[in-house]
């Protein structure tokens, strides 16, 4: 990715902070044995600032959309604040394989370490930390279904590891569902994200259009898309 395209995916900028539309398949920073990733070019983002923006939070490598970074370091310690409070709502798209019988519900399944020598691979485990999921029906197609998931907890992996659990692991994932092999992309998309930043302002509200790697699924599922996403505005 150069500077331009990562420019050109900027949802949102103020004083503050970014949203980024974070592309699929690549890590947002860089990890133990290197290779691309979006943190080597958040100097293109400093917009007049002495000092590059960073992480607030994670997205894995195969999930696309809102990432949100601070721009400096008293933006970082609000933002991670909010983050560890369970006061930003995230929405996320995804497609799963199957689906669930009702239109709505609340996955309540602790999760923990699948073992030592996994990093970050989790399973559902009684001792574990808790972990909530809401979710919504949005559509279906043969086999499949589409649906809207808020994670109400912030656990490694929990939206693929709760799905799974549930029998509808999330299309393409590689980890916990039939995804091995790389013949389809995960089908996982953080869509939207609802930040209450400022005291005495509405909360900021941001929302990632649909992955070209998504858009084949979502109108299967019966969902309107555009043409193609519109431009930044940035």
């Amino acid at each position: 990715m150069t500077e331009e395209e990562l420019n050109a995916r900027l949802l949102y900028r103020d004083g503050l902070m970014l949203v980024l539309d974070k592309p699929a398949g690549i890590a947002v920073h860089r990890g133990p044995k290197g290779g691309e990733n979006l943190e080597a070019l958040f100097h293109a983002l400093r917009f007049g600032l002495p000092r590059s923006p960073a992480l607030a939070h994670r997205l894995d490598r195969d999930t696309s959309g809102c990432l949100v970074l601070g721009r400096h370091h008293k933006a970082l310690e609000k933002l991670g604040l909010l983050f560890k409070q369970g006061k930003i709502k995230k929405t996320y798209w995804a497609i799963v394989e199957g689906g669930p019988a009702a239109d709505e519900g609340l996955i309540d399944l602790p999760l923990g370490r699948l073992d030592e020598t996994r990093g970050w691979w989790m399973k559902v485990d009684p001792a574990g930390l808790p972990a909530q999921t809401e979710w919504r029906l949005l559509g279906r197609s043969e086999g499949r279904a589409f649906l809207a998931l808020t994670p109400l907890t912030g656990r490694t992996h929990q939206l693929r590891v709760h799905c799974a659990a549930l029998g509808w692991p999330i299309l393409g994932d590689p980890i916990y569902g039939a995804g091995r092999g790389g013949a389809i992309a995960l089908q996982l998309h953080a869509r939207a994200i609802v930040i209450p930043l400022y005291k005495n302002k509405e909360p900021v509200g941001v929302e990632a259009p649909a992955p070209a790697h998504m858009r084949e699924a979502l109108a299967a599922c019966g969902l309107s898309l555009p043409e193609a996403a519109p431009p930044s505005q940035f």
